[in-house]
């Protein structure tokens, strides 16, 4: 199997999708932020310096699925039609535990968008919360599903 985004000199490019059908698609993508138990409280107490950290990183996570094609060079620009950005609580971590799930109809796959908008997720959280907390971690960062076009559906394990 050949890399994609490459072509017969080793060059890269961006693949030519036009014969593809327009399908529907979807990708989900995770990631986790960890952080100090004092930092996970300020942030699930909604007693953050900046606001409504989760509320914050949940538009930036959209906004960023929205942008992506701006930030991945070879990436195609996608008439996304749904993006929904959960993040969910952990005290086990302690942190935070980030879905994104993307939707279009096109040509191409959807798994750079969710995962675009999970990371800028987990980004706006550090962000919004590292002046009480600069040793968070972010990590996990991965494609859960995906469903769609010729190669049909994965799911992560």
């Amino acid at each position: 199997m050949a890399l994609t985004h490459f072509d017969g000199k080793g060059d890269a490019h961006m693949v030519d999708v036009s014969d593809k059908a327009d399908t529907a698609r979807v990708a989900s993508a995770r990631c986790w932020i960890k952080m100090q138990p004092e930092t996970f409280q300020i942030i699930t107490d909604g007693q953050a310096q900046k606001g409504d950290v989760l509320g914050v990183a949940r538009l930036a996570g959209i906004m960023a699925a929205k942008r992506t094609a701006d930030l991945i060079p070879l990436c195609h620009p996608l008439p996304i039609t749904k993006v929904a950005v959960d993040l969910v609580p952990d005290p086990a971590l302690p942190g935070i535990t980030i879905t994104a799930t993307v939707k279009t109809t096109g040509k191409t796959g959807v798994e750079m968008e969710a995962l675009t908008a999970a990371s800028t997720a987990a980004l706006t959280v550090y962000d919004m919360s590292k002046a009480v907390d600069k040793g968070m971690e972010i990590g996990g960062l991965k494609v859960i599903l995906k469903d769609g076009g010729k190669s049909g559906r994965f799911e992560a394990e």
